[in-house]
């Protein structure tokens, strides 16, 4: 299956949850996340403000933002920057999603763990994303542990194709699973 029809049936998917159902997701989602080492070890954390389709980041961000440090991506041109979330500093941005306003951008050096948003993951932490890169060009020059979030239907089974400027997640987390992935590092 192509990254064009795994896109189309996950949005077909997605289209039949109801708010309750998306509610109760997000919530066992970020609870899974909460129990990660991951998130237990990390102060500096990328995270994304959630799409109406995507598992809602809101009430975690209002949970967390007091006791971790979360940054959110801001679209500029074809990369995407990173600035301290501060729930009174947001607008909206490119795309139709909120993004933090400001100059204080941070380089994605600070960042300890990077929650990724995607269409579709699978097993070995291939992603499907929008089909724009922007997380790729970002994942590409991070050391971050970064964790793929979404419902098990987004988990797939089957491999998903993997170019080499794809950058695969080291877990995915649904509302029944979280996978820890284990890459093999390439040598230099």
């Amino acid at each position: 299956m192509n990254k064009e029809d795994i896109r189309s049936r996950v949005k077909a998917r997605k289209s039949l949850l109801s708010a309750l159902e998306k509610t109760r997701a997000a919530i066992a989602v970020f609870s899974r996340l909460e129990q990660s080492a991951a998130f237990a070890l990390a102060d500096n954390i990328l995270l994304y403000h959630s799409l109406p389709d995507e598992l809602s980041t809101r009430e975690f961000l209002d949970r967390w933002s007091g006791r971790k440090r979360f940054y959110l991506p801001r679209v500029n041109g074809l990369n995407l920057e990173i600035l301290p979330y501060d729930r009174s500093h947001m607008a909206m941005g490119s795309f139709r999603i909120e993004e933090p306003q400001g100059d204080d951008t941070t380089d994605v050096s600070q960042i300890e763990l990077i929650v990724v948003p995607a269409i579709a993951y699978d097993t070995k932490g291939n992603r499907v994303g929008r089909g724009k890169g922007y997380y790729d060009r970002l994942l590409a020059n991070s050391h971050a542990t970064k964790v793929g979030v979404g419902y098990d239907f987004q988990l797939l089974d089957e491999d998903i194709p993997a170019e080499p400027h794809d950058v695969a997640v080291d877990m995915v987390i649904t509302e029944n699973r979280r996978i820890v992935i284990h890459h093999l590092k390439k040598k230099k």
